[in-house]
């Protein structure tokens, strides 16, 4: 590469340091995630100040149409980013699920049309995969519970670059399938996403392999902040008054969270009180127990849960989640399996969105605030949906019902369709009950 085309494909940076969350403690902007000193986590620094003089409205909205258009506050040094199309993806007015809850402004943040592959990942991934490229990592890998290794295959695919991904041998098939269509070396380990974990750290260690959401943690985590920054542009340049997000290591929580607060303090959005509420799988929910109890500590669980996209029992950024929902007034709670598969179905029916299990999570949590009279019907209310239920079809298998078999007759569509209406009579008289 000429020095001339190297100018053209870097700008001046907006990030400066590793910083890490607890003493501090500053770092060069390196492959690591963990402070030397007090073994606190990295977080990614930048020059605000920079970016008040440089980054407008119409600067934003002049970019592409994608999470790069929000490039200066992302941790990459280049213009030309992998960018396969990921983010803006539809902030949807949830007007009949609103009025099924008793709500007045209610939206759903649908990732679950994320490109390239469908759920919120891919944001973390494309920044994670940039930076890995700017750092000289020409093989990529992750620890992930579906979605990431689906996300890290794929645009490493895109990227060129070599990758292999571990995930739990006991995931959902579509996946497992999700992530071999673009061929990687799959490594399916016989354990949770915990144990998976353990064994990347190892294998980062002793490969010196870029691990998006180990030694690239700080990088990968800043892309959760454009689903902060794409709900307060698609609101008009407004934060909302209250959010509710699925919660698994936390990081995506405390990250749209941080998104928000840049956008206060450069001045794209006026400044307001934002309440933050989480949700988590009663199976594996120890970020909600820790809340519930008033600890300011995680106890780690042994995850056992339909939400296997949620099912990290040892997560990461719990106790920043943990202060956030506290600081803003706001509510972490879990729901039973049965409950999310009610959420899976209630959002499907009325928004015509079919989520996941974290979704169905989520949904199911909005609707336990809602009854415990913990989200004002008032409230501008935004619910983050992060992924797509074409990967978890085992969760609802059985409870969707089945097709009406008929014959190539007028007269049998006209039986089936009887007894189709007097079953929907019969679940509507048996709901009123």
């Amino acid at each position: 590469m000429t020095q001339a085309t190297q100018l053209q494909t870097k700008s001046a940076a907006t990030f400066r340091a590793l910083k890490c969350k607890e003493c501090g403690e500053e770092y060069e902007l390196k492959a690591m995630h963990v402070c030397e000193f007090c073994f606190g986590p990295l977080e990614v620094a930048y020059d605000y100040d920079a970016l008040r003089r440089t980054v407008t409205r119409e600067t934003i909205q002049a970019g592409p149409h994608s999470i790069w258009r929000y490039r200066p506050f992302l941790p990459v040094e280049t213009n030309q980013p992998i960018d396969v199309g990921t983010g803006l993806t539809p902030l949807v007015r949830a007007n009949r699920l609103a009025r099924r809850l008793g709500l007045k402004n209610l939206y759903i943040k649908n990732d679950a049309v994320n490109m390239p592959t469908l759920s919120f990942k891919d944001r973390v991934v494309s920044v994670a995969l940039t930076r890995a490229r700017e750092l000289g990592f020409s093989t990529v890998s992750c620890a992930s519970t579906g979605n990431l290794a689906n996300s890290t295959a794929a645009i490493a695919a895109h990227a060129g670059l070599d990758c292999c991904v571990f995930i739990p041998a006991d995931l959902e098939a579509g996946k497992v399938m999700g992530t071999l269509i673009y061929s990687p070396t799959v490594m399916a380990v016989q354990g949770n996403y915990d144990q998976v974990n353990r064994l990347c750290s190892e294998v980062a260690n002793t490969h010196g392999w870029g691990f998006v959401n180990i030694n690239l943690r700080p990088y990968y985590s800043e892309g959760s902040k454009t689903l902060g920054y794409e709900v307060a542009e698609q609101l008009g340049w407004e934060l909302p008054d209250h959010i509710v997000a699925p919660l698994a290591s936390g990081s995506l929580f405390t990250k749209i969270y941080k998104g928000f607060r840049e956008f206060v303090d450069v001045g794209l959005v006026a400044d307001k009180s934002v309440r933050f509420s989480g949700a988590q799988a009663d199976g594996c929910s120890p970020i909600a127990q820790a809340y519930r109890e008033g600890r300011d500590f995680v106890t780690p669980v042994k995850p056992s849960t339909i939400a296997k996209s949620l099912a990290i029992g040892n997560p990461a950024d719990g106790v920043y989640a943990i202060d956030i929902a506290r600081k803003t007034n706001g509510n972490i709670e879990s729901v039973n399996d049965a409950e999310i598969i009610a959420g899976i179905k209630l959002l499907a029916e009325t928004e015509g969105i079919f989520t996941e299990t974290a979704g169905g999570t989520t949904v199911a949590v909005l609707q336990k605030l809602v009854e415990a009279g913990k989200i004002d019907p008032d409230e501008t209310t935004v619910v983050y949906i992060t992924g797509n239920g074409l990967k978890t079809q085992e969760a609802v298998q059985g409870y969707v019902g089945e097709p009406l078999t008929i014959e190539p007759k007028l007269d049998s569509f006209e039986r089936a369709l009887e007894r189709s209406r007097t079953l929907e009579r019969l679940e509507w008289q048996q709901a009123l009950v």
